[in-house]
C-alpha cells in the first residue's frame, strides 16, 4: 500500500463514503501480513517509496505464487528476481499478463508510477555480464524510472565506452556491471559527473575468485563518487540509484 492508496481511504472515511469499519477491512493486511511460510512487509511501500521485492532463489513455485498473489491483493505493483522457470511459468499462468524475463531471472506484475527526470544508464563490461544488467534494468523499469544500456563496451576495447558519450552525459546516475578483474566502474566514474554504483560479477576465470577480485577492484579504486554493492546485485544497485534520483510520491 501507498501513501496515496492510504490517504485515499481516509478520505473515504472522512467523508462518510466508507464506515470505519469498512475502512478497517482494507487495512488487514497493514502493516504486514503473515503466511505460513512469510511474513510480508505490507509497510515497505509507504516506509521507503518501494515495494516489498519477492527473492524467489530458494523458496518453491507455490510459495513465491501465494506470496504474489498476497501482495498483489494488496494494490500493491510486485517484482520477483532469481525466479526459476517453473515459478514463473506458475505465476503467469495465474496472470497473463505479468511480465518473465528469462535471462535476468526477474518477474513483475505491474509497475510504479513513471517517475520522470533524468533517465539511469546501466553499463554492462561484457554480454555475459547481462543477466545481473539486466536485473538492474529491469528493476528500474519496474520502479518507474527511464532506463539507457550500454553494453559490452569493457576495458579490452575501451575505444567502446566513447561511442556512449550522449548516454553518459544525460544520465542522472550510473550502474556499472562487470566481471573479470572489474576494471570498468572506476573508469566510468573518472569521466563523469553523476553518481556511479559498481556491480561486481561472478563472471571470469578463477583468478576472478566468484566476483571478489572484481568487488575489490572497485572498493580500492581511486575514482571518487563510485558505490559498490553486492556480488551479482543488479537488484541492489538499481534501488541505490532510483532512491539517490529520488522517489518523489510513489
Amino acid at each position: 500500500m501507498d501513501r496515496k492508496q492510504l490517504l485515499d481511504i481516509l478520505k473515504r472515511i472522512a467523508s462518510g463514503e466508507t464506515s470505519p469499519d469498512e475502512g478497517l477491512a482494507d487495512l488487514v493486511d497493514f502493516p504486514s501480513a503473515r503466511m505460513e511460510y512469510a511474513h510480508l512487509d505490507t509497510h515497505r511501500h509507504l516506509r521507503r517509496g518501494i515495494p516489498e521485492t519477492v527473492f524467489g532463489q530458494g523458496k518453491t513455485s507455490e510459495q513465491i505464487l501465494g506470496i504474489v498473489e498476497r501482495l498483489s491483493g494488496n494494490g500493491d505493483p510486485v517484482l520477483v528476481t532469481r525466479v526459476s522457470e517453473e515459478a514463473a511459468a506458475l505465476v503467469v499462468a495465474r496472470w497473463p499478463e505479468a511480465d518473465h524475463d528469462p535471462q535476468s531471472r526477474t518477474l513483475h506484475l505491474g509497475s510504479l508510477t513513471p517517475t520522470g527526470g533524468s533517465p539511469l544508464l546501466i553499463i554492462a563490461a561484457g554480454t555475459s555480464d547481462l543477466p545481473v544488467a539486466e536485473e538492474a534494468a529491469r528493476t528500474a523499469v519496474f520502479l518507474g524510472r527511464d532506463v539507457l544500456r550500454a553494453y559490452d563496451v569493457g576495458v579490452a576495447g575501451l575505444h567502446r565506452l566513447a561511442t556512449h558519450s550522449n548516454e553518459m552525459s544525460n544520465a542522472g546516475a550510473i550502474v556499472v556491471v562487470a566481471g573479470m578483474e572489474g576494471a570498468l566502474p572506476g573508469v566510468v566514474a573518472g569521466l563523469v559527473s553523476v553518481p556511479v554504483i559498481g556491480v561486481p560479477t561472478s563472471i571470469g576465470y578463477g583468478a576472478s575468485l566468484g566476483g571478489f577480485t572484481p568487488l575489490l577492484t572497485m572498493l580500492a579504486s581511486c575514482a571518487c563518487g563510485l558505490t559498490v554493492v553486492n556480488i551479482d546485485n543488479g537488484y541492489g544497485a538499481a534501488v541505490a540509484a532510483h532512491m539517490i534520483l529520488g522517489t518523489k510520491d510513489q
